[in-house]
């Protein structure tokens, strides 16, 4: 079933013996080394031409898998939001945006119009190209898709964009914000009776990044079979809109228009967030028998005969009543206490936790969410770490973010084979930095 493919070891940081081939994934001949590495993207390099969220949450969940991620920034300037803040980190110019999402990657600094030489031979060993430049940006450069495949046959490249490479909105930038407004995201988030509302954080820009991260396994998949790279687009637009799910159905197959429910739900009563006597605490009862249970905690058994509740359907058509008399008894107690009354509850509850609460959760200290390492410059640096674990596979975080260029002379050195002489005369003409 798997082909043969010539493809030399990674260097991960350990003695590579003498090379036994063991089997082969992908492209990669799978070797026996004096250590055994269960990441499943060992062995995989990985060119990531992105910058801000989507594109790098993309290639720092490849990296989390293993894959050697090779962060291509421009020179002096690097990824934008290295510069994002405040906050900063203490002491330094670094925003702490960037740290989020590019944990696991080495930065290569190299003009894109100058070094597009070194960008080609890179390519020829490498697996994937990641890139989230608007249509047609890269064209220019002569490294689009159609130019690296003739390259680089087999390479698997990968666009991320705000609109996609047709329709009317192509050329434009593309923004989680605008992707939400345009997607209907912002239309349906809010107060039932106030204005829309964008998301605490860039979920558009998250979900672009996750299907691309599907999309490229996929791929690398079906690479296996037919040995041939492939070109794959992802863009904010359409995810969002297929982020819309039954809200979509809604309209696509009964013609219903949505509208904003704050924290309810429109077909659900109740499931919502309910003020408490310091907070707001989280409740839903998706079924009579969880209706009855709500009520029983809270010392409400009177409304379990009143027909007005009975079923989830004379609760939706009362809704505005019943969610007054909940909500008036929520008031009486704090988010802990109702916590502890609903501790061994079969209904979903959960208190609506500020930040440090989160990371103050004893469940998110039990499960060792939170990752610590070493940074040259920022000195201790923490990161939330993958929120999918394996049996055996390693999922992991292994290296902080890069310095900017932290990494270049290195790559071109062990992955090109450039001499010394080489890289120096290329940092002279400002090439690479």
């Amino acid at each position: 079933m798997y082909k043969s493919f010539k493809f030399l070891p990674v260097k991960r940081g350990f003695e590579i013996k003498k090379p036994r081939t063991i089997g082969t994934v992908m492209n990669v001949k799978c070797f026996s080394t004096s250590i055994e590495d269960t990441s499943p993207l060992s062995g995989i390099r990985i060119m990531d031409l992105t910058r801000i969220i989507a594109g790098p949450y993309c290639t720092m969940v490849l990296g989390d898998l293993g894959a050697e991620i090779l962060k291509i920034e421009r020179p002096v300037i690097g990824d934008e939001s290295r510069r994002w803040g405040p906050p900063f980190f203490k002491g330094t110019k670094e925003g702490t945006y960037f740290s989020c999402v590019n944990r696991n990657k080495k930065s290569i600094c190299i003009d894109l119009k100058r070094g597009k030489d070194i960008l080609y031979e890179l390519a020829k060993k490498s697996d994937v190209l990641v890139e989230n430049y608007v249509p047609g940006k890269l064209g220019e450069m002569g490294l689009d898709y159609e130019t690296l495949k003739r390259v680089a046959p087999r390479l698997i490249y990968c666009s991320i964009t705000g609109y996609g490479y047709k329709g009317s909105y192509t050329s434009k930038p593309g923004y989680d914000v605008i992707a939400s407004s345009l997607g209907g995201l912002l239309h349906i988030t809010g107060p039932k009776d106030g204005e829309p509302c964008k998301v605490g954080v860039a979920m558009v820009d998250i979900a672009t990044g996750l299907y691309a991260h599907g999309a490229i396994m996929a791929a690398l998949l079906q690479r296996v079979k037919n040995n041939k790279g492939q070109w794959i687009q992802c863009d904010l637009l359409s995810t969002q809109v297929a982020s819309l799910i039954n809200i979509g159905s809604n309209y696509l197959n009964a013609g219903k228009e949505a509208s904003r429910w704050g924290t309810a739900h429109e077909s659900i009563v109740p499931y919502e967030a309910f003020p408490t006597k310091n907070g707001y605490i989280s409740v839903g009862a998706g079924s009579d028998i969880q209706f009855s249970a709500l009520l029983k905690k809270m010392n409400l058994e009177e409304l379990e005969g009143n027909s007005k509740f009975c079923t989830n359907v004379d609760r939706v058509k009362n809704r505005i009543e019943l969610i007054g008399i909940l909500r008036s008894h929520f008031q009486k107690k704090t988010s802990e206490e109702w916590s502890e009354i609903f501790e061994d509850a079969p209904f979903p509850n959960g208190r609506i936790n500020t930040i440090s609460q989160v990371f103050d959760d004893p469940h998110i200290k039990d499960i060792n969410l939170v990752k610590e390492m070493s940074h040259p410059t920022i000195g201790k640096l923490k990161v939330v770490g993958p929120a999918v674990s394996y049996s055996y596979a390693k999922n992991s975080v292994r290296s902080p973010p890069p310095l900017l260029g932290q990494h270049t002379k290195e790559v071109l050195r062990n992955v090109l084979d450039y001499s010394d002489e080489k890289i120096s005369k290329l940092i002279k003409e400002k090439i690479i930095q």
